[in-house]
């Protein structure tokens, strides 16, 4: 198999779809994940779990779906299988890249050589931590640009970059947000930076400086008609539109409208031309991939929690006497109305495991592992009162208008109390008018984001009777996880695993771009 070199790792999502990748007659895998490095110490423990997973050549035993069913704990599914367990610590490797003071550069490249074990014919994958090129972080650092523009994140693609240089990977594949695009540092774009580089990567380390560096060649995985070379040439030395390399998930089978770059770097002593990942004619509804899901409730935060208290604090929202008819849409009016009437006082507020017979409607042979028996990481979060109006409001909004209001459309009684909610003096509007958002259910979902760990009102649930945000699980759906991809951690860091991932099936399209690409070229294996 071909080993992959996995950086800034998270939660294992652009691996997963490598090491998920099968192609022949007898459909074996055709990547092995060597190295993952990852510095968050919960990410790493899911992706430490999820390389234990994948240490049993058949199937995996019993005891890991005790773990996910809550009968036993990771350090007891370690110690029964301390074999597993000690290759799975060697493949996920708590480290910090970038920082030598963390983890010497020696080290590093020691664990990438060993990995490797000599292997030709390997991938680097991975993109550096995107916070500092993202809009909203880019916002907020507004108002302190010198601290912004010496952020270190803006700088962590250097040892992607050196990693590079050093040990001169056939191809690698560099993610990152779309807002890297438009992200300057000193009155400069850096994404002009940042691809120069990729394409002629340098170690500054004296020990390599005497080295021969090598040169790449930058390509999209995707031609959506709009990415016209920007020289012309037969195939070497083509430059591409920086906008080229966004990917738009939902245009490749994917339940998200996730757009994010993601670039093929092709070593220039390889000839052959990468193929591309295909267009989907029909974009997949959000709710294809969820609607399977355990229903459950939101939990009450503030007061006490049940759920007859649940549905009459919802209820509420129809004896406001400041929602008439002249306050609201009739029609949304009379579907609150309806829907209050039907909430339910049985529904849980889920957990980390529910018990059920139900099978995904889409995709059931990626997702569904019956040996579950359940759903893992599906419980909901607590919401204050006037939360579960809007909440409440929002999702019989779409059941009408199929689109989530914006805050402009919402009743005067279920605006948020701050100055985000209000018209600006010019009349220009407010700010994050789409403060409260809900999943439209026949359209692919917006972005999973790590903000879905803050609040959740940029994602909530379709289903009026549920009068939620998202739960993990949902989240992971939506984001393409396996059912069997259990997330460890606290809840917040849940969420931010899964916001932060890129979308397994959709790595796996890459990974097979990556192996047609290598069955064309000629590397010789020592």
């Amino acid at each position: 198999m071909i080993p992959v070199i996995d950086l800034f790792a998270g939660p294992g999502g652009l691996g997963e779809g490598f090491s998920a990748f099968r192609s022949g007659k007898k459909k074996k895998n055709k990547f092995k994940i060597a190295l993952s490095i990852e510095k968050d110490p919960v990410a790493r423990q899911t992706l430490k779990l999820r390389s234990f997973f994948r240490q049993f050549s058949g199937a995996p035993p019993d005891d890991y779906y005790e773990l996910l069913r809550g009968k036993i704990t990771v350090e007891e599914l370690y110690s029964r299988f301390s074999v597993e367990a000690s290759k799975a610590e060697a493949e996920a490797w708590l480290a910090v890249l970038g920082k030598p003071k963390k983890n010497t550069v020696s080290e590093i490249d020691g664990r990438i050589r060993k990995a490797l074990g000599g292997a030709k014919k390997w991938v680097l994958i991975g993109g550096p931590p995107c916070q500092a090129y993202s809009l909203v972080g880019r916002s907020r650092m507004a108002g302190n640009r010198e601290e912004f523009e010496k952020d270190h994140r803006h700088f962590l693609y250097k040892e992607y970059l050196r990693i590079i240089a050093v040990h001169r990977p056939p191809v690698f594949v560099m993610e990152n947000v779309k807002g890297i695009l438009s992200s300057k540092v000193k009155g400069r774009l850096i994404i002009d930076k940042i691809l120069a580089d990729l394409k002629s990567p340098c170690d500054t380390d004296a020990a390599h400086s005497n080295s021969e560096q090598p040169t790449y060649s930058l390509y999209p995985f995707v031609d959506y008609g709009d990415n016209q070379p920007t020289t012309p040439s037969l195939f070497k030395g083509r430059e591409f539109n920086p906008s080229g390399y966004v990917i738009r998930a939902e245009r490749h089978g994917i339940p998200q409208a996730r757009h994010r770059l993601i670039l093929l770097g092709v070593r220039s002593d390889l000839t052959a031309e990468p193929k591309l990942v295909p267009v989907s004619k029909k974009a997949v509804p959000m709710w294809k991939a969820v609607r399977d899901l355990p229903q459950i409730r939101s939990k009450l935060s503030k007061k006490e929690d049940s759920a007859k208290a649940w549905v009459a604090a919802i209820r509420e929202i129809v004896n406001l006497k400041s929602l008439s008819n002249d306050d609201i849409d009739v029609d949304v009016w009379r579907m609150l109305k309806k829907k209050s009437g039907e909430l339910e006082d049985s529904l849980t507020a889920g957990g980390e495991f529910i018990p059920t017979v139900e099978k995904p409607d889409w995709r059931q042979s990626w997702f569904y592992d019956s040996r579950i028996g359940g759903v893992c990481n599906h419980s909901a979060r607590g919401h204050i009162t006037p939360d579960l109006w809007r909440y409440f409001f929002s999702a019989c909004f779409a059941k009408i208008r199929k689109k989530s209001p914006v805050l402009s459309e919402f009743p005067e009684r279920l605006l948020p109390n701050h100055k985000n909610a209000k018209s600006d003096e010019d009349g220009d509007g407010v700010s994050f008018a789409d403060r409260f958002r809900v999943q439209v259910q026949k359209r692919p979902s917006t972005t999973v984001t790590a903000h879905i760990a803050k609040d959740g009102h940029y994602f909530i649930h379709p289903d009026p009777l549920q009068c939620r945000s998202l739960t993990v699980r949902e989240a992971a759906r939506l984001q393409t996880f396996p059912d069997n991809y259990f997330f460890l951690g606290p809840r917040t860091s849940q969420y931010q695993q899964v916001g932060n991932a890129v979308p397994p099936l959709l790595a796996r399209k890459l990974a097979k771009v990556i192996h047609q690409f290598f069955k064309r070229v000629q590397l010789e294996e020592s």
